[in-house]
């Protein structure tokens, strides 16, 4: 998504941007790779934290699909795969308020919210319920619950760890946070499963699946 979706980067994108890019390649029957074989480095080409500055970022093979070899007979270094497991989306769409959240994820499932991501910082546990300044992060809203005391809220989970929160969870009361204001929703179209008989096994070096007919490599900096 970062290395070629062009539909945001560290520093800020927007809520419906993502869908409309896997849309998009979609239709061409591609689908965004699963985490395995591109795992998420918060790293895109304008990111100077960190190790960010040494990673490549460049939409290419290796950046969209990889595999890494264990040993040297294997491949040893990296490289870029032509097939690989992957997601498509068939539709997606933008909402906002609590009915029609509710509505969308009884419907089909967790939606993409905008957030004001201050108070998450440094948030332990519990409902939050301070009401939002501004809109710079993105989440997962689940679903809802009601508390006794504090009384509607919804489930939200993060993208910043288990370590965080209430295991990479956060519960956000009715209006607080901005978090009813801007939502995205997508519908899932085809994805590599057992089941569909869709699935290309590559190898572990990935030789049998090296994009252009030949292995991209790299070595991760």
């Amino acid at each position: 998504m970062l290395n070629c979706g062009n539909a945001g980067t560290c520093y800020g994108g927007s809520i419906d941007g993502p869908y409309q890019w896997i849309y998009e390649i979609s239709r061409s029957g591609t689908g965004i790779s699963y985490e395995t074989s591109q795992p998420y480095l918060a790293c895109s080409h304008d990111s100077r934290e960190g190790f960010c500055p040494k990673v490549d970022t460049t939409c290419k093979p290796i950046n969209v699909a990889r595999t890494c070899g264990s040993f040297s007979s294997e491949g040893g270094p990296c490289t870029g795969l032509s097939r690989y497991p992957n997601a498509t989306v068939s539709d997606y769409g933008s909402i906002s308020g609590k009915d029609s959240m509710m509505k969308e994820i009884y419907l089909r499932g967790p939606i993409a919210c905008g957030i004001d991501a201050t108070t998450l910082l440094n948030h332990e546990g519990g409902i939050i319920t301070r009401q939002g300044e501004e809109i710079d992060h993105v989440v997962s809203v689940v679903g809802w619950a009601t508390d006794p005391e504090i009384g509607f809220h919804w489930i939200v989970r993060n993208s910043w760890g288990e370590y965080w929160g209430e295991m990479g969870f956060v519960r956000v009361a009715e209006g607080a946070l901005n978090l009813e204001d801007q939502c995205s929703w997508a519908v899932v179209g085809t994805f590599t499963a057992p089941e569909t008989g869709n699935n290309f096994p590559c190898h572990e070096g990935g030789d049998n699946c090296a994009a252009k007919g030949k292995k991209e490599v790299t070595f991760l900096a």
